[in-house]
This record gives C-alpha cells, sequence and structure tokens, in this order.
C-alpha cells in the first residue's frame, strides 16, 4: 500500500468518492509535515466536517520516514514540472508550516509553490509552535501547569516588548532571504541575538533591553557590511507590515522551534516554578494536621503538568487573528469546490 500511496494523485480520491456513492461522506486527505502537525491541523480542519465530507490527515507516505515540508511538496512534483496541481485537487491537500516562504512572497521556488497553489495551505506565522507560543494565552498554560491562577507576569505585554526589540533586525532577516544574502545572516545568526537571555519575574525589562541591546549591535553592523541598503530596507519593511507584520508581533513570524524552546519555554519555567512555590507554601503553611498536610502535598504535586507538553497541547492560538485567516482559506476553497 506504501508505493501506491505515494503515486496517488487527487483524481484518485476524487473516483473513490464518486464511487461510494451519493449518501457517502466525501473524503477529504490533507498531507502534513509531522507527526505534532497532525493534531494542529486536525484543529483547522474539524470545524469544516458535516454529514457531506470529512479530512483524514496524515503525513505523504506510510512506506518512508522522510519528514518536513519539502518532502511533502516534492511528493506532489511530477518529474519535469513544477506544477504540483496534477497531483493535488478537491479531495487531496497539503498543509504545511508557512516558515519564511510567506514573508518571501515568491522570491524562490518553494515559496511561489506554497503561495500560489490552490490545494496548498500553510500557516502564515512561522510553523506551529509560534500559535502553540500565542501571547494572550501562556497564562492559561501556567494555570494548567501549576493549578495557580495567579498572574506573576502580563505575557501579552512582554512579548510586544519583545517583538519590537526584535523588529528591526527582523526586517533585516526578511531582506536577507530575499534577496539571496542569508549566508551572511542566517536564521541561526538572528536567533543567537534575539535569544532574551537573564529573563527574570521580578524585572523583566533586564531581557527585552539585552535583546534591545544586541539588536542595535547587530543593526549597525549590517548597515557597515551593506551601506547602500537603506531603501531596500525600507520597502521589506513595508512590505511586510502590508502582510500584517506589525512590530508588536515579530514573535510570531520568528523561526518557531526556537521561539519555543530557548524564549517562551525557560520563561513559563521560571514563572511556573515560582507559582509552584506559592501553592506549595500555601500548603504548608495551612492550618491542619501533619498528615492532612501529607495528603494534600502529594495530591497537587501528582496534578501538576510538565511545562513543554502543556504548551504542545496548547490550542489558545484559535482565537488568533491569524489563525482565522487559516480557516478562511479553507473555507474558501471547500466553496470553490462543492
Amino acid at each position: 500500500m506504501s508505493r501506491l500511496t505515494d503515486n496517488i494523485n487527487s483524481r484518485y480520491f476524487e473516483a473513490a468518492n464518486v464511487l461510494k456513492g451519493k449518501s457517502a461522506r466525501r473524503r477529504i486527505v490533507a498531507y502534513v509535515e509531522s507527526y505534532d502537525d497532525i493534531y494542529f491541523w486536525r484543529t483547522v480542519l474539524s470545524r469544516f466536517e458535516n454529514d457531506s465530507r470529512y479530512f483524514e490527515v496524515m503525513l505523504p507516505s506510510k512506506g518512508k520516514l522522510s519528514r518536513g515540508k519539502k518532502s511533502v511538496l516534492m511528493s506532489f512534483l511530477h518529474e519535469g514540472t513544477n506544477s504540483m496541481d496534477d497531483k493535488l485537487g478537491p479531495d487531496m491537500i497539503a498543509c504545511v508550516d508557512a516558515d519564511y516562504d510567506f514573508m518571501l512572497q515568491g522570491a524562490t521556488e518553494q515559496s511561489r509553490m506554497v503561495l500560489n497553489s490552490p490545494y496548498v495551505f500553510h500557516t502564515y506565522v512561522y510553523a506551529i509552535e509560534n500559535y502553540q507560543c500565542y501571547a494572550p494565552s501562556l497564562h492559561d498554560v501556567c494555570v494548567a501547569v501549576t493549578l495557580n491562577d495567579h498572574r506573576l507576569i502580563d505575557f501579552y505585554e512582554y512579548f510586544q516588548r519583545y517583538s519590537e526589540a526584535c523588529f528591526p533586525l527582523f526586517v533585516w532577516s526578511v531582506w536577507a532571504y530575499r534577496t539571496g544574502h542569508h549566508g551572511r545572516f542566517s536564521l541561526s545568526d538572528f536567533n543567537r541575538v534575539t535569544d532574551p537571555g537573564g529573563f527574570t519575574i521580578q524585572n523583566p525589562d533586564v531581557s527585552i533591553n539585552n535583546v534591545r541591546r544586541k539588536v542595535q549591535t547587530k543593526v549597525h553592523e549590517l548597515q557597515r557590511l551593506f551601506p547602500d541598503n537603506k531603501e531596500a530596507y525600507l520597502k521589506v519593511k513595508d512590505d511586510i507590515r502590508q502582510l500584517g507584520v506589525t512590530p508588536q508581533t515579530t514573535y510570531l513570524y520568528m523561526q518557531g522551534h526556537h521561539l519555543f524552546d530557548t524564549v517562551v519555554a525557560p520563561i513559563l519555567t521560571k514563572v511556573c516554578n515560582q507559582l509552584r512555590q506559592e501553592r506549595q507554601s500555601e500548603i504548608y503553611n495551612a492550618k491542619a494536621h501533619k498528615t492532612q498536610k501529607r495528603n494534600e502535598m502529594s495530591c497537587y504535586e501528582n496534578s501538576q503538568q510538565d511545562v513543554k507538553s502543556m504548551l504542545k497541547k496548547n490550542a489558545g492560538y484559535q482565537q488568533s487573528e491569524r489563525f482565522r485567516q487559516v480557516q478562511d482559506d479553507i473555507s474558501r476553497y471547500l466553496d470553490g469546490t462543492l
């Protein structure tokens, strides 16, 4: 079955749906990049299922262990052509992370493939990890981890200011990838500069100021390397603003794994550790018998969750504007294939 799956195109599923008869539900196959993407795209597609259609979200090949965006996209390319639309279609779609392809706006072959096919859907934000780190939902993640609703930090405000600090360098990063200069300034370089090391709950401004200082230093370095780039920089800045990127939302368009592992998870870990200590102190100082305290502490500790696990399960992004935009794309696609 795996070899057959590798060579199947949308017409196969269209024919299969016709053979089922008018009363059967239409099956639409959605291919995704990795195991984690299956759950995310299920949250996107489930609202569109009804008595007449359903989605099956899966990896592009059951017989190979190749994963990732290129694996998904290359699976649908015929030899000697750059068109995927002969393989994709009304009953077979591809759902991928935007990465920088949305920012590049067709400057590379892969970006054109992602943006131009009516059967390829992308996240708009860099990756699903950016959605999982959606700032307005992070307090709820902390509550789920610690069962303590004390709001120690305003995550929404913090990531607005963090984004503002990163934004000037983010424009340079997009420029570098649009113009082929990413060898001089790569995503890894950007990630190193925007690492907010030194975050403390008592004074989060220290980490923001640290990022701002490093960004300014790197921007001055890039200005020296590319002294005639001011006009091109301002054009990219205007372009990405037109795409909906603002200085306050830069974190949504940074590399997802970096944001998740290096920025958000360490901050949430520090916040959750303090929230746990607060709850444990409340139990320890309660006016109760030692046995009762011990039982209460054991019950609390057994109820706690892991920060990264809860972040991966975080679905608060469903209230975000970008997530609604993804759903609007699916809705238009379905309206055109009924």
